[in-house]
């Protein structure tokens, strides 16, 4: 069955995304995936990892100060320590934190910001220590996915064993649940309405951060919790691919790609989409066609069972589209899990998944990116789709048209009648059919 999208809103006359089902099941998945390691416990200062954990969210503005911190005892209950007022929040809107004796205030050391005389950092070690004790675990060893290093010296000063938790958290996390996949696609359902936009935005003089702007009001007006990132890449700027928007003003030819990326409820998106504005060069779309032929025959393999290097065996290697190796050329032929985060399990790509394979299972939901420049040496075709791996197959759940090279902009009008859309950026290119620009 089709993936259902359904309303944001809660309703009784429907059976939609169940949060309460969300919070525990994420969580009963990580107590599994923490039972069947050899950690005693798992302390975690990563905000997606402390949402899966705790399922608390105190704003985007706290995601990279690392001054929240969790655990998850084996055999208890999440511990978390939250920031000032914010474990008041929870102990009276979070009722699966049971209070106070599970949301408590705590604050680490605001990356060095503090002075290290404080003493914040040893604080920080007592409090996990304390728990890990209560449950019988001050001798076993406890997963941390990331550490400022004066908390890591804290820890190991209290006695306890600190080993890498990071892949205990995304082993648990990459199989999704019906809930997680429902706001995921939610969320490309907001991505689809922006690009719909912005389609209709695109034209000759606008810049690229105007682009942004209008995908992320769009975004936030639909109810989007964080617009991460949007990649805004037009013309000369398409290859290589510099990653990042800028103040360019986009001109009549132009290739343009874009990739959303936002936040539902916590969900990301990683959603590219590429544009010609007004008309397209042959090479242009020469580019595109290829780009999509790679996205193709990727999706084509995706199932329960099949691997990543699978999938990564059908794209080019890094030398033939221009780059000296698999590390110069990453993440331009790539495929990454999305959830809580925007690169999570299963990773695609030449660089390591031929000799690292991982197996593919229903319920995985990633992001496939393919790229190709084109031969004109400047301009570039840039794909990305979302995937969910079902029991026989996959779904596609990015859903702007993505088959063919759209043509963005007002349509122009010749004494001849339409000007061809499928045209070079200079005019007189295109007044001889030999491409030497004089009439015979």
């Amino acid at each position: 069955m089709a993936i259902r999208t359904y309303g944001q809103n809660a309703v009784d006359w429907e059976q939609r995304v169940d949060l309460d089902r969300l919070r525990v099941e994420r969580l009963a998945r990580l107590k599994d995936t923490l039972d069947r390691s050899d950690l005693g416990a798992l302390l975690t200062f990563d905000f997606a990892n402390i949402r899966y954990m705790t399922s608390t969210h105190i704003g985007t503005w706290a995601m990279d100060k690392l001054i929240r911190f969790a655990v998850l005892p084996r055999g208890g209950e999440p511990v978390i320590w939250d920031f000032g007022s914010a474990a008041k929040h929870h102990q009276l809107y979070n009722p699966w934190l049971d209070g106070e004796s599970r949301a408590r205030a705590g604050i680490s050391t605001l990356r060095g910001a503090f002075h290290p005389n404080a003493g914040i950092a040893t604080e920080v070690a007592r409090k996990v220590a304390a728990v890990l004790a209560e449950h019988g675990l001050a001798d076993d060893p406890v997963g941390v996915d990331l550490v400022e290093m004066p908390i890591l010296f804290a820890l190991q000063a209290q006695g306890l064993d600190v080993v890498d938790g990071q892949q205990v958290f995304l082993e648990a996390r990459k199989i999704k649940t019906p809930d997680e996949i429902g706001l995921l696609a939610q969320a490309c359902s907001m991505v689809d309405a922006a690009y719909e936009e912005l389609y209709g935005f695109l034209r000759p003089g606008v810049r690229e951060n105007e682009c942004v702007a209008l995908v992320s009001k769009v975004l936030y007006e639909l109810g989007s919790e964080y617009v991460e990132g949007v990649n805004a890449i037009s013309g000369e700027r398409c290859s290589p691919h510099p990653h990042v928007y800028s103040d360019r003003l986009i001109r009549p030819g132009d290739p343009a790609f874009f990739d959303i990326l936002h936040s539902h409820l916590g969900y990301r998106t990683c959603y590219y989409r590429c544009f010609a504005v007004g008309s397209a060069s042959r090479a242009q779309r020469d580019a595109y066609t290829r780009c999509r032929e790679y996205m193709d025959q990727a999706i084509a393999l995706v199932r329960p069972g099949a691997t990543t290097a699978d999938i990564v065996s059908v794209w080019p290697r890094a030398e033939e589209f221009g780059f000296a190796n698999e590390e110069a050329a990453f993440a331009l032929q790539y495929g990454h899990g999305v959830g809580l985060s925007i690169w999570e399990k299963p990773i695609f790509s030449r660089l390591v998944s031929l000799d690292h394979p991982e197996t593919l299972e229903e319920g995985m939901l990633f992001a496939l990116e393919t790229y190709w420049p084109a031969d004109d040496g400047w301009s570039a075709a840039r794909i990305e789709e979302e995937v969910v791996v079902t029991a026989n197959g996959c779904e596609v759940i990015t859903k702007f048209p993505a088959e063919e090279l759209l043509v963005a902009g007002r349509k122009y009008w010749t004494a001849g009648g339409s000007l061809n859309t499928l045209r070079e950026s200079q005019s007189h290119l295109n007044t001889d059919k030999n491409g030497n620009g004089h009439h015979h």
